[in-house]
């Protein structure tokens, strides 16, 4: 039965010009630019479908409220005095972990079926919206897959249970779990991205090896197992150490958690590896090149998922203006209200667009679009999380002093919104890392060129555009320059993806505004833009 009500006739007043409480999300049918840009990537729309009608539930809207306002607690040691290095987490955690996984969100791209990379970075955006501390563990737990194909042993004993749909969050052994999750503990405090610089090491055992040392970041510090990176007697290797054993605990000291800005709802552990039980991923020596496969992997959902957050953020703000008047008229309808709401959903719509098109050159066979995935994926992850925070802060500041409140969820995702742009690569080093791809794999850079030049043609300003990115740039510029760079080819290649893909308001607007310079610094500061079809694309907008 539903709920009656809440009582809108109060004693001193009448609660009035007050958006009604949303219920269940349609974040499939009210999103036609998720269906269009999911289509065009190849994905699994039936799937995609029924798992934004199961997240978008009020429901599930509640369990990622509770979730992420009562955050995880760590229980170094038990009653007596016993260590449990254990984080206990809300049980709405537990729930929107079992509710992704049992859906496919880590399985899917492995299962064998068209289009599982789009599909998956789908579910990522959906489930961003809901909740995005529990994307964490599930995305690790995608993305430590290809990295075990290094070895043939691990990647049996691991991956069948990593992709078995099931969630099972209880302190047991591998072997007696339907479904595992793996994460991941690189980061030492001394070196950070320099990842070159772990002192963590790592003495042979038997057929296994030993670890000491310590970890400033293991995020999901529950998870079954950990890819690390130590030092071995022949350099730095990676290696998987399962988090319990079957005789007992693995030596895995919990620290601390990291009392975060926002992924709250997720644990962040500082550990400490005390002769810890581990077995090598790979060769002694080429730890960098075995981990790389999954840091590969999470920058797709890093470059994602900001578009998730984007279209969350909007989603609010433009109901919210299409619920409350001022000045006698709805905020919808007020002009200047329009030009800022189109402004930002241009940048949504991008990034979205982008990340897909990603997404659909990870499912590819061929090496060139594997080559290209290598370069975009750096491309849309920078230039998404650059937009994320201002574009946050643009919704939150639409709907006013109410925005600013917990209730209207705008200061979660405002919390949220810088991770994914730290999260596998800060932006300087995204940057390094696309002139640095452009240099050892020339592929990538023609796939690219062919990918800008096919769209020539169609829009007197995209073709100036491009020629002036190769009058600036004709060869890879100086580092200093690097940002510039990759802002302007992630530009550039979002266009020519929304020229192929969105309807033609949205490519000319997005042309029109981000490649011609006629726009200002801040949201709203653009020229005249077809709005009603901009707009039309947030879903259920009476424009």
């Amino acid at each position: 039965m539903p709920n009656l009500p809440p009582n809108a006739h109060l004693p001193g007043h009448e609660v009035t010009n007050q958006p009604e409480p949303r219920g269940d999300l349609a974040l499939w049918g009210d999103d036609p630019a998720l269906q269009g840009h999911a289509a065009a990537a190849g994905a699994q729309l039936g799937a995609l479908e029924s798992y934004a009608a199961t997240i978008g539930t009020a429901e599930m809207q509640e369990a990622g409220r509770l979730a992420n306002r009562h955050p995880p607690e760590l229980l170094a040691f038990d009653a007596g005095g016993r260590r449990l290095d254990e984080v206990r987490y809300h049980p709405d955690y537990h729930r929107l972990l079992e509710t992704g996984l049992s859906a496919g969100y880590a399985a899917i791209p492995w299962e064998g079926g068209a289009g599982g990379h789009a599909t998956h970075a789908a579910m990522v955006y959906l489930t961003t919206q809901i909740e995005p501390g529990v994307c964490c563990p599930m995305t690790m737990t995608y993305a430590a897959v290809p990295a075990l194909k290094a070895d043939a042993d691990l990647f049996a004993a691991w991956v069948p249970k990593l992709i078995a749909r099931a969630y099972d969050g209880a302190v047991r052994p591998m072997t007696r779990k339907p479904g595992l999750t793996m994460g991941m503990a690189m980061t030492e405090k001394q070196g950070g991205s320099d990842l070159r610089a772990t002192v963590t090491r790592a003495v042979p055992d038997g057929d296994a090896y030993r670890l000491t040392g310590h970890k400033w970041f293991c995020s999901a510090p529950m998870s079954d197992g950990f890819l690390t990176l130590a030092q071995a007697p022949g350099g730095l290797t990676c290696f998987v150490v399962p988090r319990w054993l079957d005789h007992g605990r693995n030596v895995i000291r919990l620290q601390r958690l990291k009392d975060k800005l926002g992924n709250r709802a997720n644990a962040s552990a500082e550990i400490e590896y005390d002769g810890a039980l581990a077995y090598r991923l790979g060769p002694e020596g080429e730890g960098i090149r075995t981990i790389i496969e999954m840091v590969h992997h999470t920058r797709l959902d890093t470059a994602m998922a900001p578009a998730g957050l984007m279209r969350a953020a909007l989603d609010r703000a433009a109901h919210w203006a299409r619920h409350r008047s001022a000045f006698e008229a709805r905020l919808i309808d007020q002009p200047l209200m329009r030009t800022v709401l189109a402004d930002l959903a241009l940048d949504w719509e991008g990034t979205l667009a982008l990340s897909l098109r990603v997404a659909r050159a990870f499912d590819s066979p061929s090496e060139p679009e594997r080559a290209f995935a290598r370069l975009a994926v750096a491309l849309a992850k920078y230039l998404g999380n650059k937009l994320c925070p201002g574009l946050v802060y643009e919704a939150m500041e639409a709907i006013g002093g109410a925005g600013y409140v917990e209730d209207s969820g705008l200061p979660l995702f405002y919390r949220e919104a810088p991770l994914n742009g730290i999260w596998e690569g800060s932006g300087n080093v995204i940057c390094l890392d696309i002139l640095r791809t452009l240099r050892r794999a020339p592929l990538a850079g023609e796939v690219l060129s062919a990918e800008l030049g096919a769209v020539s043609g169609q829009y007197r300003r995209y073709d100036a555009a491009l020629r002036a990115h190769m009058d600036r740039f004709p060869k890879l510029p100086d580092p200093r320059e690097a940002r510039w760079y990759a802002e302007s080819l992630g530009t550039l290649l979002t266009a020519s993806v929304l020229m192929q893909n969105a309807p033609p308001a949205i490519a000319e607007a997005y042309i029109a505004t981000r490649l011609s310079g006629a726009r200002g610094r801040t949201a709203g500061t653009i020229g005249a833009v077809d709005e009603t079809a901009i707009l039309s694309r947030l879903g259920g907008l009476t424009c």
